[in-house]
């Protein structure tokens, strides 16, 4: 399977360098980071959250899980939860769900990203199928999606 269209078209239209990484089918982002030879901690998995009755995209370490209170409180909003499989195949109807790539400017959806992810100097996400990957470096990906960064992380593995 490609990558859908809207996916390399965003990244090609902002002329930045982009590596596309193609790997047996896999469902979890631990999986896929194995499978990409990329660190667990290193490996961003994106989650479409309902915030006060808004979407938005929090990318997240594959070795963490999103916690919603640090959301709540951050954000200074009363209601944080994850969107239902529907929402999201609603929303991001050109992915497969679970696969969606963090480009919430394609949805109208702010994107905010934990502070561990910042540190490396390429990320490394699916695009859009649970068979590719785009790897890039992170400085070029911060100054195309402008994500908003902070800690909304708790760790579950290594």
């Amino acid at each position: 399977m490609a990558i859908p269209q809207p996916f390399s078209s965003y990244l090609d239209e902002h002329h930045l360098p982009y590596e596309r990484i193609h790997h047996h089918r896999d469902y979890t982002a631990q999986e896929t980071a194995a499978d990409t030879h990329t660190k667990g901690r290193d490996f961003a998995k994106t989650v479409v959250l309902w915030v006060d009755n808004k979407f938005c995209m929090a990318v997240i370490p594959a070795t963490c899980a999103i916690d919603l209170s640090k959301v709540a409180q951050f954000l200074g909003v009363s209601e944080v939860k994850l969107a239902s499989e529907d929402e999201i195949k609603s929303l991001c109807p050109n992915c497969e769900v679970g696969a969606m790539p963090p480009f919430g400017e394609l949805y109208g959806l702010p994107v905010y990203i934990s502070h561990l992810l910042t540190y490396d100097h390429l990320i490394t996400f699916k695009a859009g199928t649970h068979e590719d990957v785009i790897r890039m470096p992170y400085r070029d990906f911060d100054e195309m999606v402008k994500p908003k960064v902070f800690d909304f992380t708790r760790q579950v593995r290594n």
